[in-house]
């Protein structure tokens, strides 16, 4: 469930999404090749493309191109980061516009490569780096106000 609410913004698509990928799974569960990779792995993939197709089904996924990231990627003080729980932190990431929220979950979190992301969210290699930077600029700009003033 975790998994879907970072995908899609509220429980009751969060649970949607949940049960049409375990239909899929069910449904595919011929197709699993074990040699190929663990089934879990096979099993969020589904689980990640169904939260994804969700989403474009309710025209959330807008696709336009972006500027291409040419300056240093903004950090973010690893301090200010551990002081955050996780439900916290998922709270922060789900303040960002969709498709930077898509791009970062799918980039920093699932590990996906920007070639991966852009084919899953029909949008260029460029244009998925743009928003991981964003989404790193808007995540600096909401975490360092919590930090402590020293």
């Amino acid at each position: 469930m975790a998994l879907c609410l970072r995908y899609v913004r509220n429980s009751g698509d969060a649970v949607e999404v949940l049960n049409d990928a375990y239909l899929k799974v069910f449904r595919q569960l011929g197709r699993y090749d074990a040699a190929k990779g663990a089934l879990y792995t096979w099993m969020r993939k589904i689980l990640i493309n169904t939260a994804l197709d969700s989403l474009r089904k309710q025209k959330m996924i807008r696709y336009h191109e972006m500027p291409t990231a040419t300056e240093e990627e903004p950090g973010i003080e690893n301090e200010a980061i551990s002081k955050l729980n996780g439900d916290e932190l998922l709270g922060l990431i789900r303040q960002l516009p969709l498709t930077t929220c898509l791009v970062f979950n799918l980039y920093a979190v699932d590990g996906f490569s920007h070639r991966e992301v852009a084919d899953m969210l029909g949008i260029s290699e460029g244009t998925s780096r743009w928003h991981l930077s964003d989404a790193r600029r808007q995540l600096k700009q909401i975490i360092n106000p919590m930090e402590p003033n020293v």
